[in-house]
C-alpha cells in the first residue's frame, strides 16, 4: 500500500464516551477549507462504541483511531496520540468542539507568520452563540489560571494577539516542540495540563497567540464539569504543581506568599461551597506530590532559554486580577 503524503497538520481528538458529540465534530472537520490534515482519535477506554468504524463513516478524512485499554486521563491520551502524528503542527480538539470551516486555514495562516509560537482558538458557547466560552488562558502571579473572556459577549476579531497559554479544547502546537517539552504532564490526569504545557513552552522561548478568527463552537463540560468534585480536585491540586515547577526565580520566591494566600482563600471558598473534603484532599495531595514537582522543576528550569521577564510580562500581575475578572463576568451575566 502506498504511503499517504505527510499532512501539514495532525488534528488529535481525545474521546471518552463522546458518541453524542463526536459525529458533529468530525463532520465539521470534513468541511474544512484546508485539506492537508489528518485526524487521530485517541479513545480513552470508552464504553459507548462512539469510535467504532469511523474511517468507513468519514471516508474523506485521513482518520486513525487508537483505542486505549482504559481511561489513562486527558494528558496521557493526548501524548499517546501525539506520538502517532505525522504533521508539522499538532492541533488538539475536544469532541464537543465544532470548528468553523476555515478553522484550520486560519491557524495555518497564523503559523506561517509566527513559526515560533503556539496558538489558541476563539471558543464560542455552542448553546449561547452570542457569548464567548474562552480565548486562551490568563495566568495570574498567584498561580491561578482562568479562561480569558469566558461568558463575555462576542466582539469583532482582530489580528493575532498574545495570551499566556492555549486552552487544549482547541489549540495548535508545533509538534516537535510539544514532544521536546514532554507533552502534557501525565501526573495531572486532567485539568491545568494545558496551562502547565504553555508555561513550559514559554520558558523554552515560544509565544502563545490567540487567533480570534479561528472559531470553534464549544459545548464545554461534556465529560466532566469544572465545578464537579473531579474538576475541583484535579484543578486545585495541579495548579500548585504548575506554580512550583515553572515559576522562574526570583519570581518564585517573590510570588510564593501570594500563592500560599490564594490557596488558603481557595480552601475557605470551597469549604463554604460544599466541596470541603474535595479541596482539602486536593491540597493534601498537592503537598504530598511536592517532591516530584520539585524534581521536575530542576529539569524545567535547566532547560529554560527565555529570560524571567520575557515570561512574567505576559502574566496578569494585578493581585486582585482574579476578582476583577469574576466581577466582569458577573456584570456581563446581568446585562
Amino acid at each position: 500500500m502506498a504511503l499517504l503524503p505527510e499532512p501539514a497538520i495532525s488534528v488529535l481528538i481525545v474521546c471518552w464516551n463522546s458518541a453524542d458529540n463526536l459525529p458533529k465534530c468530525l463532520r465539521a472537520l470534513a468541511a474544512q477549507t484546508l485539506r492537508n490534515f489528518e485526524v487521530i482519535g485517541a479513545d480513552n477506554g470508552s464504553s459507548d462504541g462512539g469510535t467504532l468504524a469511523l474511517a468507513e463513516a468519514y471516508p474523506s478524512l485521513q482518520l486513525l483511531v487508537e483505542v486505549l485499554p482504559s481511561n489513562l486521563g486527558f494528558a496521557a491520551a493526548n501524548n499517546r496520540g501525539a506520538r502517532l502524528a505525522r504533521g508539522r503542527w499538532l492541533a488538539l480538539l475536544n469532541p464537543d468542539a465544532f470548528p468553523s470551516p476555515d478553522w484550520l486555514e486560519q491557524l495555518a495562516s497564523a503559523s506561517r507568520l509566527f513559526p515560533r509560537a503556539f496558538f489558541a482558538s476563539r471558543q464560542v458557547q455552542a448553546n449561547r452563540p452570542s457569548l464567548l466560552d474562552g480565548e486562551g488562558d490568563a495566568y495570574f502571579m498567584s498561580g491561578l489560571a482562568l479562561r480569558l473572556n469566558h461568558n463575555l459577549p462576542i466582539y469583532s476579531p482582530g489580528p493575532p494577539r498574545e495570551v499566556f497559554s492555549a486552552c487544549a479544547a482547541a489549540a495548535m502546537y508545533p509538534l516537535d516542540e510539544y514532544l521536546a517539552a514532554g507533552g502534557f504532564d501525565e501526573d495531572y490526569f486532567a485539568y491545568h495540563e494545558d496551562v502547565d504545557l504553555g508555561f513550559r513552552l514559554r520558558l523554552q522561548g515560544l509565544h502563545c497567540l490567540l487567533v480570534a478568527s479561528a472559531v470553534v463552537r464549544h459545548v464545554g463540560a461534556a465529560s466532566t464539569a469544572p465545578r464537579s468534585a473531579f474538576g475541583v480536585y484535579h484543578g486545585h491540586r495541579n495548579l500548585v504543581w504548575t506554580f512550583v515547577k515553572n515559576m522562574p526565580a526570583p519570581w518564585f520566591w517573590l510570588c510564593l506568599p501570594l500563592h500560599i494566600l490564594m490557596n488558603l482563600v481557595s480552601v475557605i471558598y470551597f469549604l463554604f461551597a460544599g466541596h470541603g473534603r474535595t479541596i482539602l484532599r486536593a491540597k493534601l495531595d498537592a503537598w504530598r506530590g511536592l517532591p516530584g514537582a520539585l524534581g521536575k522543576r530542576r529539569l524545567v528550569q535547566r532547560r529554560r532559554v527565555a529570560g524571567s521577564w520575557q515570561v512574567i510580562r505576559h502574566m496578569d500581575r494585578n493581585p486582585i486580577g482574579p476578582l476583577a475578572s469574576w466581577l466582569a463576568r458577573q456584570r456581563s451575566a446581568l446585562d
